[in-house]
């Protein structure tokens, strides 16, 4: 007999037919080894990307790239100021669409951890707060403090019922493994007296009472209370320790590069050390481990903190600003997390074991009942490789480095030995042009539309006051300008007329930088630096007998985002004088100011699409060029290709820019000292500091702008400019990113990359030997091989060279393997090279080819 199914079983099948990616609720606890999801202990790896710094476009594949290098989890705050643009008044739409974020993490098979602060600090405005609380009356930031505690509350709640709305949770079938309140408070808290431990476990209570059904964490809060897990952020955590034995070791930042501010140089960390770092925390009990960041991305608009902290938030990550995998340091890293994956049962379930190996060798061996058996061995010496021996046999250990043994025999992967590829990236010029051009211009040049602001007031003041205000408690940062503007009497009795010289004007100031005009005319500017925002500055101004106009344009580079009490820092003029009169120096600090917030372009919004017409533009082909406040605007088509774009801005002075009314960022190719230091070589052995292995001393800290491919049009593109100080926009031009050529360096006595041969019932032989790999982007080929040299090479990719040992075969033997492929793969083996060249050496095989 067939009896019917129940319909609520029937309902159940055609569910899991109809919805493939639904799944059943997890339990999110942790011991004190690790978290435990649905009673399995768990290693994570896991990558911050921050959904406002990239666009949903991007999300996908950024997303994608990232499994692709071996994450388990993505990570990203949740930016307050973002979301609650005023009280009550939420968004979530373009970068902000935060539940769009997370689905895409879902559907990617991804966890996530939610970092909700909501302060987040991380280089952004305000660190994440909103710039309207301040003015709260009486809210302090971040210590029991009614104000600020209440609008804190309101808000994370409001993102937890968000998120439990749309089942996010695992505790609901979502992706969200982990929560975060507050950020890096421990630091100091101290600082905040009788209000700061309060505050800190009235935060920990409140998070915990949301009762999300998932740990929460605080990153660098040495007193979390139960059950909040402590966390580390640093370049390394390898001694860390939770502050309660019941809680696994959690690494919440590790920093793969550094941030950039303008006028600075260009921070790399290398990908041994990152990789050295790695390891070590999971040699050393680590259960989960983040890269912050995983992918950078861009500070869209007036979104950078610091001040000074510029408009590119690449900070050196495995995936660029632009989306693009960062080789080696991705693949290298790809690789690693597959050598700690072979190891998860073993470090989670087996009893350590520290073997010294010498001063400053050792060895931790996980063994379980059942014979799994995993071994990590460390040379932590900064300058000298070492041959140790573990269990009877020998192994040598580069200097800095960590040898990954996932059966406690056969050496893996060793985090100094990069053998995954390199990528040569470069930005190819595209001059700006368009197809709307009328036929009957006559000029090929573009054609600009030009509109000029007018230096100091425009429509009326807005206030006049006897004495200088803050810059930010005025404008609140509704914008990046203030006017400060006075007249200035002068008698034609003044010695400076006839003597055919000219005063000198002295101004001090807050930050963050200065245009100084006398009569409509730009005499200098000043500004500060990306550690002090302070500056003086002294200039001789061209005063005439009788009425002067004195207008000062403060600018703000963004707003404090860190540190005690940083909602309190302010901005703009302390003090201006006048030197060289009759009558000595004139003070005009306490004398009469007209004041403007602002700029005419901004109020009238001229760089949206909906403002474009509330001013009279004057078109030219030949448009004016070092003149300030100035702004152009052109119709451009995008560049050829699906290529990521940057704007390249290395001729321009510093400003804004907007394209169809989606703001690009600030620009300014402020150069870096050409007195810092830019080592030629990078020596990534010993502890990494942000300045060590830094790029571009006397360059601009940044020339490129990214732009993303989904805000262009097919046609008719709007590029507004608004130029401070003055520059030459005939010379603006997109650039196309580019993989131009892909390069492999390997040794024989490199561990293979292969982890396919790692299984339950093979392991790695003697006879296994390590495969230089090769993999040109999507829809390119390998079009010809640049250098290839089996035997002594040296070099980096761009630049190798043949050493005293070269295989004569070594171009053909490439060429027969990877020519017009997208991807090839070479052994070091007898099979392609002839094993009786240099007896006795280490031999390499290095290769550069071009892709297209």
């Amino acid at each position: 007999m067939i009896f019917p199914l129940p319909f609520s079983l029937l309902f159940f099948f055609f569910f899991f037919l109809c919805f493939p990616s639904f799944s059943l609720a997890s339990n999110v606890t942790y011991d004190h080894r690790s978290l435990i999801i649905d009673g399995q202990r768990k290693l994570l790896i896991s990558a911050s990307i921050h959904y406002p710094r990239s666009v949903p476009a991007m999300w996908p594949g950024l997303i994608a790239t990232a499994k692709e290098g071996g994450i388990d989890v993505i990570e990203t705050y949740v930016f307050w100021n973002g979301h609650e643009l005023s009280p009550g008044n939420y968004y979530f739409g373009g970068r902000y669409d935060l539940v769009k974020f997370v689905k895409i993490v879902q559907q990617a098979g991804l966890y996530l951890i939610l970092r909700i602060g909501p302060f987040v600090a991380a280089e952004w405005n305000f660190g994440g707060v909103p710039v309207w609380l301040h003015y709260v009356p009486g809210t302090v930031f971040r210590t029991d403090n009614e104000p600020f505690k209440v609008h804190m509350k309101n808000f994370t709640t409001f993102i937890v019922n968000l998120m439990r709305q749309e089942k996010f949770f695992a505790s609901q079938g979502g992706p969200i493994i982990l929560a975060q309140v507050e950020n890096e408070y421990g630091d100091i808290e101290r600082v905040y007296g009788d209000g700061g431990k309060p505050y800190a476990m009235w935060a920990a209570k409140m998070a915990v009472s949301q009762d999300i059904g998932v740990p929460w964490i605080m990153c660098q809060q040495y007193d979390a209370p139960d059950p909040v897990i402590n966390t580390c952020n640093s370049f390394y955590c390898d001694q860390f320790t939770p502050n309660s034995v019941n809680k696994p070791k959690i690494w919440t930042e590790n920093w793969p590069g550094w941030f950039k501010t303008f006028g600075a140089r260009n921070p790399h960390r290398p990908p041994e050390d990152v990789a050295f770092s790695v390891a070590r925390f999971f040699q050393k009990g680590g259960s989960l481990q983040n890269y912050y960041m995983y992918h950078g991305g861009t500070n869209f608009g007036r979104t950078a903190g610091g001040p000074f902290i510029t408009t590119s938030y690449d900070y050196d990550a495995p995936i660029d600003e632009y989306g693009l995998a960062r080789l080696p340091k991705w693949s290298h890293l790809k690789e690693l997390h597959k050598a700690i994956k072979l190891c998860e049962h073993a470090l989670l379930h087996g009893e350590p074991t520290l073997l010294s190996l010498g001063p400053l060798q050792e060895a931790h061996k996980y063994a379980d009942s059942k014979g799994a058996c995993a071994a990590f061995i460390a040379n932590m010496d900064e300058e000298n490789d070492k041959v140790v021996v573990f269990q009877n046999i020998s192994y040598n250990l580069p200097a800095w480095s960590v040898s990954i043994l996932p059966d406690c025999k056969n050496v893996a992967y060793n985090t100094a030995k990069v053998g995954s590829q390199t990528s040569s990236i470069e930005m190819i010029p595209e001059k700006l042009h368009s197809s709307m051009m009328s036929a009957d211009r006559g000029s090929k040049n573009l054609q600009w539309d030009v509109y000029v602001e007018k230096a100091g007031v425009w429509q009326g003041a807005d206030f006049v006051m006897d004495s200088l205000v803050d810059h930010i408690n005025t404008t609140k940062d509704s914008t990046d300008y203030l006017w400060y503007t006075i007249s200035l009497e002068v008698d034609q009795t003044e010695k400076f007329l006839s003597e055919g010289r000219h005063p000198t004007l002295m101004v001090e100031s807050k930050g963050h930088a200065l245009l100084a005009f006398v009569n409509q005319e730009l005499q200098a500017s000043a500004s500060g630096n990306g550690s002090d925002s302070k500056f003086k500055f002294e200039s001789p101004i061209p005063l005439k007998a009788g009425k002067n106009e004195i207008a000062l344009l403060s600018m703000t580079v963004g707003l404090q985002n860190a540190g005690p009490f940083y909602e309190s820092v302010g901005a703009g003029l302390t003090s201006v004088k006048i030197v060289g009169l009759n009558n000595g120096t004139l003070d005009l600090s306490s004398k009469t100011w007209t004041y403007k917030i602002g700029l005419e372009g901004e109020h009238l919004n001229i760089y949206k699409m909906d403002g474009l017409n509330n001013v009279k533009w004057i078109s030219t082909s030949d448009p004016p060029k070092n003149q300030p406040l100035t702004w152009y605007k052109a119709v451009v088509d995008p560049p050829s290709g699906d290529d990521p774009v940057g704007l390249d801005m290395i001729h321009m002075g510093k400003g804004q820019a907007w394209l169809n009314g989606e703001a690009i960022g600030r620009y300014w190719p402020r150069t870096s000292s050409i007195h810092d230091e830019c080592p030629p070589t990078c020596n990534y052995r010993g502890k990494f500091t942000p300045n060590k292995c830094s790029t571009g001393c006397g360059e601009p800290t940044q020339r490129w702008y990214h732009v993303p491919r989904s805000w262009f049009r097919s046609s008719g593109n709007i590029l507004v400019i608004f130029e401070e100080k003055g520059g030459d926009p005939t010379k603006i031009s997109f650039s196309r990113r580019l993989v131009t050529s892909i390069c492999g360096l390997v040794s024989e006595d490199y561990p293979t990359s292969d982890f396919e041969t790692w299984d339950k019932n093979t392991k790695y032989n003697d006879e296994t030997k390590p495969i230089l790999h090769l993999i040109c982007p999507k829809n390119t080929l390998i079009s010809s091989v640049k250098f290839a040299s089996f035997g002594t090479p040296s070099g980096t990719c761009g630049s190798y060279v043949k050493g005293s040992c070269d295989h004569p075969n070594s171009i053909s033997v490439v060429e027969k393997i990877c020519l017009n492929k997208n991807e090839c793969a070479i052994a070091l083996s007898g099979e392609n090279f002839s094993k009786d060249i240099c007896p006795g050496l280490t031999k390499k095989l290095a290769v550069e080819v071009a892709c297209s």
